[in-house]
């Protein structure tokens, strides 16, 4: 038998929506530009392909949905069996251990360190990136509308994934996890690809002045980043935090030619992403990955 450890109110009346990317299978987003990649492991996954019933409307018909986060919602064997589809999805095998992190809108890296293929079940970090140099590992982060990247040493086969929220990404979760990539193994900038997956988009993303706030404490583009659909005090307020993740990867010295964008808005796509904005917080979880074959 097959187990799994499990581990691992704004107006958007005037959103245009967002193109969706174009899915390799179902459930899975592979990265084009990484086809000729064979040493690596990776994927961004759908609503599709799965058991689970939880987020499906009352009057669905037959089948299920992939959601990968042991929601409250959810039955936990529904998930289980949804995580090994999306492993044997990515992997062609069900057998590769799923290694993920206790995700808080951090700026805080957990590093997976060789000969290891998981963390201790009682001993999870608190974190919001995890890399490792280690073959045979799928790397997971989950998100339901915040920005997932996941990143690639071409030369040193080393590979990591970040949960990037405007939370994380205001505190540079980002760049912060190349800095932990160069001074744990050595990757330099150049050897360096990206992919920034699915995550709500700037058409649907309102925030509030305090979050403008922030990112102009700490990011001199930070106006590039907002959009006001109007003038006026009350007019809406826009983050595009795909376009905030792509610049601290090329603040942390990647080519933009190495970095990829799959795209795909969260809120826009709800019958292809979950959305915990979109849903009014009735959401499963996708789940982005990576690893060393």
């Amino acid at each position: 038998m097959r187990s799994l450890s499990d581990a691992v109110t704004d107006s958007e009346a005037n959103a245009v929506p967002a193109p969706g990317p174009t899915v390799a299978q179902a459930g899975r987003i592979a990265v084009p530009a990484w086809a000729d990649e064979n040493w690596l492991w990776h994927g961004f996954s759908t609503r599709a392909g799965g058991v689970s019933r939880a987020y499906l409307p009352q009057l669905s018909g037959d089948g299920g949905e992939l959601n990968l986060g042991f929601t409250p919602a959810d039955l936990p064997e529904n998930v289980r069996e949804n995580r090994l589809r999306f492993i044997q999805m990515v992997t062609g095998g069900w057998a590769t251990p799923l290694v993920a992190v206790r995700q808080v809108h951090s700026s805080v890296c957990a590093v997976l360190r060789a000969p290891e293929t998981g963390f201790p079940a009682d001993a999870i970090p608190e974190a919001d990136g995890i890399m490792t140099g280690q073959p045979g590992v799928l790397l997971a982060i989950q998100t339901a509308d915040c920005i997932p990247v996941l990143v690639a040493d071409r030369k040193r086969r080393v590979v990591a994934g970040f949960h990037a929220g405007w939370r994380g990404t205001v505190q540079r979760i980002v760049e912060n996890g190349i800095a932990l990539m160069r001074e744990e193994f050595g990757c330099e900038p150049e050897d360096l690809v990206a992919a920034i997956g699915p995550g709500i988009g700037s058409c649907c993303y309102t925030v509030g002045e305090d979050v403008l706030r922030q990112f102009e404490a700490n990011f001199a583009y930070a106006p590039e980043l907002f959009v006001r659909d109007d003038k006026g005090v009350l007019a809406a307020l826009r983050l595009d935090l795909t376009e905030a993740n792509r610049r601290q990867l090329l603040d942390a010295g990647l080519a933009a030619a190495s970095v990829a964008t799959v795209g795909g808005c969260t809120a826009c796509h709800p019958g292809l992403f979950y959305s915990h904005r979109a849903s009014g917080g009735h959401a499963g979880r996708m789940m982005s990955v990576i690893g060393i074959r």
